[in-house]
């Protein structure tokens, strides 16, 4: 019994007779509501309950009138679609197929999932169709939420927002294959909204999502040619792996995403790593195998629940309006067409089609037979009123009350719409153009199919840019840039993963409108934008060098400065010619063509085999059937996309480009050999250097200090750009110079560095001075304390009588303690010393500043240090480092940093001299010298060492 405290309701409904909204559940009849009697100033309501019974939920939908919630009750308002399901066999599982279920409301909507996966499609159309024009109002949105993976959005604003790139990409491959599908004629817009729900890391959603989106369409009242479906194909150990799991793909030779028909190929997109012609034949047939099975379980899921199309709102232009176009404007069309320059023949055919619309829109068109046609007799009716006044004149004929006079008949214009003649106009174009190249056999710009347009190339053009090209093919060009820099100049990537990608290389692609010569906006970048730049990014990709050859972030740009088609191949081939201009050690150079073809052409007078384009115009992309673009060198293919605007192609028609594109990219490669001036392939003089250390995983810390302050003063103090640090022990400095390199170099080894006891440090500098001793810096921020005792073998009352700030004395280390403090000694290394006499012993009347004169440094006065000795008389050779030091005579030995510097070749290292006894150590000042360390270029006063080898993390 439930109360309704605004309307004074009583409802009281037996659990039998409840309806439920859930689609499993069975609808009842309706509940019998008892009201109150209303009083005059409430209106009278009723309630309908919905329950649950498993779980005891329920919900009200109020209505003004009890006999409205009857007839609500009892008709179709509450009816919902059943739900279907269908398992689908894909390579060596299945996914499954529902529908009825989720978004019920929309014309069509699927939910396809495949492990724990889950992608759900939902296609809605506008009641009213829009303006009618030659592209169909379609428009894709593909989201991955991130609560599909448990996971939020990493940003401020916890939501998802705009598209990132790789939906981008992915609302491309759902939409390219579907167009081709749609009827002409149908101007309802309709949108394709696809989510990912569900994400177990295996199985990858975006062949799910085309393959959601072509069922959704086909159940929805949307008219469409065929059902679409997408599968993607892998290659491991020559197997080929239907809608391979990411762990295989990781593994796989190439990456194929197709979409089709139950008889024909749609589109085609995937990447490899030179990867044979046959090969990638032979994963297209495989993958069209798959997508027939899916297309047939599908076909018998439309007869079961699909909804019936809307055909009879498909207005195409009258029959008749081609044939007045071509009587018009044919012989103009012709000469048009031989124009070969893009721009004056676009003009020229602009200024025909405004006076065909000129024409057939505001003057009318009178069909020249029915203007020059001769005079007609036509009936001409009279009252009679009187017969016997009728006068009958020369050249008439009495017929009794009709009279019949000859007159000539007016033609009656021919008027049409303005979006029917233009859309009939450039169907009337293409149907030229293709009839000239196949009759003719040749094309706009006077070239054979197999033909490619005149190339030219130039590098080094951009004097402060790290790299670039200039690469034009005909009228189409490309400005690529190379910018080299460290990993904080890495793309981040936010993905369902988890884990946030560093792309260390990208490609990004911009057309700006200048490049056809019009005016347009200039912003974000635009979906083709995207999806040109990935491809030409997965091109290049495979020729770049690994990351410990070239430690480099690499960033190229492609700007169009002119386009007539195959812009997208261009950026490959002008990238690829920055990349070497760079100096990045490419493995070999790639190029890029787009094929295009005439399927039949037996309508424009051929003999009906398909005709074979190489290197396609704009135009011939516009009228062709085919986009199909390939790259790679003369060994294999690296990328390929491709696009169908007709039907679909088979895989011989498929076999015929590949072969024909094989030869253009050869010529092609040719060409770039000729480029003037040619690549530099040596590193700009203003692109930084990288140098690698590797050092102990341990003594990360110690480089990195607390909260990060060691590594920002060692930046601060060189003026490097940056010191990455890896878990692993990889180092990687960034510098714009050589000095300031070196100098960052010098104080990391000696951060990472593991002294051990008995090693002797020569020519050090006295940093300080106390009460009980001196601060020696034995290398570049690691200082160790030589007690007053240690430096001298007499007895001093204070170290200044020894040695002053800034002198640079030989001291030998005698301990390290378990914090890694260190303790010197001069006094073992000098001349006549006792080693097992205590210092306390030691006479106190005597000095030693005559012994050590010879060994005091020029510069003095240096500020004196004091710091907060313990007991023991040890100091931190660094407060922000922690480094783990030997135990006391232990015999370890450490061994140098491991480093490459890039791209500096030859750097002079410290030169290691070792001795195994005090015997060696105390030898004459002419063989000191000769154990010395060779200083580096960054540091006059870099410290040497003897004795024994520092470590070196």
């Amino acid at each position: 019994m439930l109360v309704n405290r605004c309307t004074s309701i009583l409802c009281n409904t037996p659990n039998s007779a409840l309806l439920s909204p859930f689609p499993h559940s069975k609808l009842g009849s309706s509940p019998s509501c008892h009201r109150f009697p209303r009083k005059p100033e409430h209106r009278s309501f009723s309630c309908i309950l919905w329950r649950k019974q498993s779980k005891g939920f329920f919900g009200i939908r109020a209505l003004e009138e009890p006999r409205v919630a009857e007839s609500v009750a009892s008709d179709d308002a509450l009816f919902f679609p059943q739900s279907y399901s269908v398992k689908i066999p894909v390579g060596d599982r299945h996914i499954l197929v529902e529908t009825g279920h989720i978004g019920r409301q929309a014309s069509g909507a699927v939910t396809v999932t495949d492990g724990e996966t889950i992608v759900h499609t939902s296609v809605c159309l506008a009641d009213v169709p829009s303006e009618p024009s030659d592209f169909f109002p379609l428009y894709v949105n593909y989201q991955e939420r991130f609560s599909a993976a448990g996971r939020t959005s990493g940003g401020f604003f916890k939501r998802e927002g705009r598209a990132k790139d790789h939906e981008v990409l992915i609302c491309r491959l759902i939409d390219r294959p579907l167009r081709p599908t749609m009827l002409k004629g149908f101007y309802h817009e309709t949108q394709i909204l696809s989510w990912v729900l569900s994400y177990d890391g295996l199985h990858s959603p975006d062949s799910l999502a085309v393959t959601a989106a072509g069922i959704a369409v086909a159940l929805s009242e949307v008219p469409n040619s065929e059902t679409v479906a997408g599968v993607r194909i892998g290659l491991v150990d020559d197997k080929y792996i239907v809608n391979p799991t990411m762990k295989e793909m990781e593994e796989s030779e190439l990456d194929l995403l197709l979409a089709g028909t139950d008889n024909a190929i749609l589109m085609i997109e995937g990447y490899c790593n030179f990867l044979q012609e046959e090969k990638l034949l032979r994963a297209v047939e495989v993958g069209q195998d798959a997508v027939r099975v899916i297309c047939n379980e599908v076909e018998a899921l439309v007869k079961k629940c699909g909804k019936p199309k809307m055909l009879d709102a498909i207005k195409l232009p009258p029959p008749e309006l081609y044939k007045h176009v071509e009587e018009i404007a044919g012989d103009e069309l012709v000469k048009v067409l031989q124009i070969r320059n893009k721009i004056p023949r676009r003009k020229a055919l602009s200024s025909l089609e405004e006076n065909v619309l000129n024409i057939l829109t505001e003057e009318g068109y009178v069909k020249p037979d029915v203007a020059s046609g001769p005079a007609e007799t036509v009936p001409d009716l009279l009252e009679d009123e009187d017969e016997d006044e009728e006068v009958v004149l020369d050249g008439e004929v009495d017929e009794g009350d009709v009279h019949i006079k000859p007159t000539s008949r007016k033609a009656t214009p021919l008027f049409f719409s303005e979006v029917d003649v233009k859309l009939v106009f450039k169907e009337v174009t293409s149907k030229f153009l293709r009839k000239r190249i196949v009759e003719g056999g040749r094309r706009s710009d006077g070239r054979t199919p197999d033909e490619i347009r005149p190339i030219n190339s130039r590098c080094g053009l951009l004097p402060r840019a790290h790299g670039s090209a200039l690469f034009t093919r005909g009228e189409t060009q490309s400005l690529a840039v190379v910018t080299l820099g460290d990993r904080q100049m890495a793309q981040r990537i936010d993905n369902l993963e988890g884990a946030d990608e560093l792309k260390s290389f990208y490609l990004q692609y911009s057309f700006p409108p200048s490049c056809v010569g019009e005016v347009g906006r200039i912003g974000a970048p635009s979906r083709r934008e995207i999806g040109h730049g990935m491809l030409a990014e997965r091109a290049l990709e495979p020729i770049l060098p690994s990351d410990d050859d070239f430690p480099y972030t690499v960033r190229v740009e492609s700007t169009i400065m002119e386009s007539n088609g195959s812009s997208s191949m261009a950026s490959i081939c002008g990238g690829c010619l920055a990349l070497q201009d760079a100096g990045v050690p490419t493995k070999c150079s790639i190029a890029g063509i787009a094929m295009g073809m005439v399927l039949d052409t037996e309508e424009c007078g051929g003999d009906g085999a398909p005709l074979i384009l190489s290197d396609i115009t704009g135009s011939e992309d516009a009228s062709g059937d085919m986009d199909f673009k390939v790259a790679g060198n003369e060994e294999g293919i690296t990328a390929f996309q491709m696009d169908i605007k007709v039907g679909g192609i088979t895989v011989p028609i498929m076999r015929k480009a590949l072969l024909q594109a094989r030869d253009g990219r050869k010529l092609i490669l040719d060409e770039m050999l000729k480029c003037s001036p040619p690549p530099s392939k040596g590193l700009s003089k203003y692109a930084p250097l990288i140098h690698i250390m590797k050092v102990k995983p341990e003594k990360v810390n110690a480089i990195i200090g607390s909260g990060g302050k060691k590594v920002k003063s060692i930046i601060e103090e060189t003026g490097v750009e940056a010191i990455d640090t890896q878990d692993d022990g990889i180092v990687k400095i960034t510098a714009k110079d050589l000095s300031s390199l070196e100098k960052t170099k010098a104080i990391i080894s000696s951060l990472t560095m593991v002294p051990s006891v008995g090693d002797v440090y020569r020519n050090c500098e006295i940093k300080s001075i106390a009460p009980y001793g001196v601060f020696v810096e034995i290398a570049p921020g690691r200082e160790g304390l030589c007690h007053i005792s240690e430096l001298s073998s007499n007895w001093l009352a204070k170290a200044e009588d020894a040695v002053n700030v800034g002198d640079r004395i030989d001291v030998k280390l005698i301990e390290v303690n378990n914090k890694g403090q260190l303790r010197l000694s001069r006094r073992a290394l000098l001349p006549d010393t006792d080693p097992g006499s205590p210092s306390e012993k030691q006479d106190t009347g005597s000095t030693t500043k005559d012994i050590v004169a010879s060994q005091k440094a020029a510069e003095k006065g240096s500020a004196k240090k004091v710091l907060n000795v313990p007991k023991d008389g040890l100091v931190e050779g660094q407060p922000d480092s922690k480094v783990s030091a030997p135990k006391l005579g232990s015999s370890h030995k450490s061994t140098p940093a491991e480093d490459t510097l890039l791209p500096q070749k030859k750097f002079i290292r410290r030169l290691v001299g070792s001795t195994r006894d005090e015997h060696n150590a105390n030898k004459d000042t002419s063989k000191k010298s000769s154990s010395k360390a060779v200083s580096t270029d960054s540091s006059k006063d870099e410290t040497s060492l003897v004795n024994g080898e520092a470590n070196i993390g």
